[in-house]
Order: C-alpha cells, then structure tokens, then sequence
C-alpha cells in the first residue's frame, strides 16, 4: 500500500468526520500495488446507513482529501444499502484493502 500511516490517519479523520465513525474504507486501485508510482486516490466508502445524496458526501469527501495529500486526485465510491451496486463497486470490494 503507497501510504504512509499519518496519511491513512488523516484519511481516515476526514471521513469519519463527514460521514461518520462506523463506515468501512477501502483502498483500492493502484495506490495498493506497492510496484506502480504515482496514480490518484481511489476509496471505496461502505456506509451501514441510507444515503439520501451520494454525490454530494462523495465530492465532500474528496474534496477534503485531496487538500490533505497536496491537490492529489481523489476518487470516492459510496456504496449503501440503498444505492445501487455497480460493477466497479464490486471489483474495489475484491481487489482492494480495508484501512
């Protein structure tokens, strides 16, 4: 995984800021190959609640982020019980790693 631990803390404040302390965060993308270089961010964020506007909490979050990892591009995937479940958020799931 390319991140350090005090950018997965930081990471992992912001979201629990804005969307709560009991969502699930993975990491997904070429951020977890540890033999590619740079790439942007790319998170997957399970919410255990209904979530009336993703694309709202998704542009917040990734706004916020990407201050933090220095105008980095980040990407944010909101998966919900009440949202629908695409192909893409089936491959982070597989492919990525909880932080």
């Amino acid at each position: 995984m390319r991140l350090t631990p005090v950018q997965l803390q930081l990471i992992k404040q912001v979201i629990a800021e804005i969307a709560g302390n009991d969502v699930k965060v993975i990491l997904f993308g070429s951020r977890v190959d540890d033999n590619k270089r740079g790439g942007d961010l790319d998170l997957l964020i399970e919410l255990p609640y209904n979530c009336e506007n993703p694309a709202w909490l998704a542009a917040r979050l990734s706004a916020k982020i990407s201050r933090i990892m220095m105008g980095r591009k980040v990407d944010i995937l909101i998966s919900s019980s009440n949202l629908l479940e695409l192909p893409i958020h089936r491959q982070a799931k597989l492919t990525g790693v909880q932080v």
